[in-house]
């Protein structure tokens, strides 16, 4: 059955209006155009249609470059941003999650950081793009007083660490293995402090720095070698380092960015033969510009003019795009704008020194939108019986691409429990499946309606989420020991204060032993009975019950609810003083309704016929049989012999354990030694199937320890001992067990 779930968490899922579809279990269900539409991908222009380029995704924004891919960011719902690589190669994109701050440079390495602003970053985490799969190298930069500068190299960054003193040092960080360490540039001046700096190339980078009284500060800007830990170069500059952009250097000029009041945004460049030095105003600084360098050409623009390249030598002038909206240098000294132009599109474009010495334009990638994933198939079961798969569903979700996840939740509609998981593409195919065990939070998952909505989502974090929602059935074979509507055994035992405790035992042995699932307390006040027998469904409800003896010889019974708790008590009948033992949940004369059975004080045996009404649940009285007072202890234990009703097993004085078969007339045949030893238990619970093997079994209780009979199917050896960790170490902590 379908569930109409767009994009919304199953915390609402669960009360949308079900659309019901004509799908049995195992059917291959197309997912209907409302979760899988998606538009259609942006084809790239004639001219560039076998070119394979990579796409930009629409809607993000530029994030930097690197030698071989690209960075673009989007923003989350709770306003983190998360981060893409997407390489030029057409390879897979790769997701770098939602970092505070990040830079990029050397080649290909990106640096994720903890802070918004690269400057104040001080745990920061290197990642070589190169190779995405590879690990990122961590760099704890505040362990050394340090924050991040630029990247170097795939294991070293340029940092501003403070000294013995405090004073500010620039200083190459690198890490090696569980190593890290720490070299200082030397030739700065030594009270220059607040760094910042470019992209490194060819062994260089060019570094911005404040410096000066407190009073008369100013800036500067140096290159440095970083192999030989020197600056080779130093260059005045009014302002100061901290927060200034625009850094810059090519084999023939140095540029950074400067801001002047009554001038607007404009760009100091310094030719590093001659030394002259030139300011190129951009404009207002509300225009949002842009800029970089590639070799003596300023490349520059704002989102309302053309993207423009002026020769710092010459002076010459040309426009390379018809629009742009930002820039960033490579590290091989190239640039990429994204922009557009009307040969080509929309796209990031890669600007480059031709061998004329003009600048080259080449598109490198597309912008459009990325194709959606889709959900093209479901495989989900409208109805699964547990008891007949073994206790496992398998459910799937045929996706269009591979490069994905699911995240789906199981929430159970009555109670909204819910179970949580993520699947991930298979070895082959884009069938994404797992096996449910039916558990919720380790214990058995209750029977009933679940809303199973799946998430797909690419693993590059591109594009929305898209959703499919399903309603899946979940039944067992009803359990008359069961209270709690997860088709398990509820064993319920009273202690010494008259509490009443739950105790949920999983479906099915955990590795050959019986194990439970926890422990419950049902409530006080349950000392007042001097018995309490589970009667198992008498009202027709699917759920176990109970009957109570009072001091008085009355007998109330509590209607079991499918939570584990119980309707309030209603009273059947006075005069059961009369009977010293009760036994029930067992149906006896084969007309589907538990029965029960009490011995009175002169030893006779009488049967009730359940009713299936749960104001008078049972029928009038038929008498079975005397001789019954040679036992002190009755079970009925449903039908384990595999005759026509449910059988009974009764443990005389001396401990011999006795089977008598159910003849479908509520009452039985001759009786069948089962064996001794069975003193050794104060109690003895029917306890329905506990091993789900469709037989029901036994519960022995004692001061030597609790065990699992499971019922073999044979009259000669009806039982085979399991172990259990029910009431391990509890055996006198009981004086009632049902």
């Amino acid at each position: 059955m379908q569930l109409r779930i767009t994009g919304t968490r199953l915390a609402t899922a669960v009360t949308v209006v079900l659309a019901v579809t004509a799908l049995g279990a195992g059917t291959l269900a197309t997912a209907p155009a409302a979760f899988a539409a998606t538009p259609a991908a942006v084809a790239a222009p004639a001219d560039q249609a076998d070119t394979a380029l990579p796409v930009y995704p629409e809607g993000t924004d530029f994030g930097g470059v690197g030698a071989s891919g690209f960075l673009t960011y989007s923003f989350a719902e709770d306003g983190s941003r998360k981060l893409l690589w997407t390489p030029y190669d057409g390879g897979a994109r790769t997701s770098l999650g939602t970092p505070e701050g990040w830079a990029a440079g050397a080649g290909d390495v990106v640096v994720l950081g903890d802070a918004g602003w690269s400057a104040n970053m001080r745990a920061i985490t290197l990642r070589n793009m190169a190779t995405p799969s590879a690990p990122g190298v961590d760099i704890d930069l505040a362990a050394l007083q340090g924050n991040f500068v630029a990247v170097l190299s795939p294991t070293s960054v340029l940092a501003q660490v403070a000294n013995a003193v405090g004073q500010q040092e620039l200083h190459v960080v690198t890490k090696d293995g569980a190593t890290t360490t720490s070299r200082k540039i030397s030739g700065l001046p030594a009270n220059a402090t607040d760094y910042g700096g470019s992209v490194a190339r060819d062994g260089s980078v060019l570094v911005a720095y404040e410096t000066g009284p407190a009073d008369k500060r100013t800036g500067g800007r140096a290159l440095v070698d970083v192999a030989a830990g020197t600056v080779t170069a130093t260059y005045a500059a009014p302002e100061s380092g901290y927060g200034y952009g625009g850094l810059n250097f090519s084999a023939s000029h140095v540029t950074w960015f400067g801001y002047e009041a009554g001038t607007g945004d404009y760009i100091t460049s310094v030719d590093r033969t001659t030394g002259t030095e030139k300011k190129t105003v951009l404009g207002s600084h509300l225009d949002e510009w842009y800029h970089t360098l590639v070799g003596d050409w300023l490349v520059y623009g704002n989102p309302t003019t053309p993207v423009r390249a002026v020769s710092l030598t010459t002076g010459e002038t040309r426009e390379l795009l018809d629009s742009g909206t930002g820039a960033s240098t490579a590290a091989d000294g190239t640039a990429i704008v994204r922009g557009a132009r009307a040969a080509d599109g929309k796209g990031l474009f890669r600007i480059e020194v031709a061998e004329d010495g003009t600048p080259k334009v080449t598109k490198a990638a597309d912008e459009a939108p990325l194709v959606d994933l889709k959900i093209e198939q479901v495989h989900v079961p409208d109805t699964v019986n547990l008891d007949q798969t073994g206790g496992e569903v398998t459910l799937g979700w045929t996706l269009s691409q591979r490069e994905a996840y699911v995240d789906v939740t199981l929430t159970h509609m009555a109670t909204e429990q819910a179970y949580r998981t993520r699947v991930y593409a298979p070895a082959e195919g884009n069938r994404f499946s797992f096996t449910w065990d039916a558990l919720i939070d380790a214990a058995d998952a209750p029977n009933g309606s679940y809303a199973v909505e799946a998430e797909a989502k690419l693993l590059d974090g591109t594009g929305a989420p898209v959703s499919q929602g399903w309603q899946m059935n979940v039944v067992r074979t009803i359990n008359p020991h069961d209270y709690t509507n997860n088709g398990s055994t509820d064993v319920l035992a009273r202690d010494a204060a008259g509490a009443l405790w739950r105790d949920d035992l999983r479906d099915r042995p955990v590795d050959g032993t019986v194990v439970t699932a926890g422990r419950t307390k049902i409530g006080t006040g349950w000392g007042a009975y001097k018995q309490i027998e589970a009667v198992g469904d008498l009202a027709g409800n699917e759920v176990g019950d109970l009957v109570a003896l009072d001091g008085a010889g009355v007998l109330w019974h509590y209607l079991g609810k499918p939570d584990g708790t119980f309707e309030t008590r209603v009273k059947v009948g006075t005069g059961w003083g009369a009977y010293n033992k009760l036994t029930g949940g067992s149906d006896l004369d084969g007309d589907g309704r538990a029965d029960l059975l009490a011995t009175d004080t002169t030893g006779v045996l009488w049967f009730y016929k359940g009713t299936g009404d749960a104001a008078k649940p049972f029928a009038t009285r038929a008498r079975v049989g005397g001789g019954w007072g040679a036992y002190n202890h009755l079970t009925a234990v449903g039908n384990i012999a595999g005759t026509s009703a449910g059988d009974l097993v009764a443990r005389d004085t001396s401990g011999v354990l006795w089977l008598y078969q159910g003849n479908g007339s509520g009452n039985f045949a001759a009786r069948v030694q089962v064996g001794g030893g069975w003193g050794a238990f104060s109690q003895l619970v029917g306890a329905g199937d506990v091993d789900g093997d469709g037989r029901p079994d036994l519960i022995a209780y004692g001061t030597g320890g609790t065990y699992v009979y499971r019922s073999t199917g044979s009259t000669t050896a009806p039982f085979s001992r399991r172990t259990t960790n029910l009431y391990a170490g509890e055996g006198t902590k009981f004086n009632h067990v049902v």
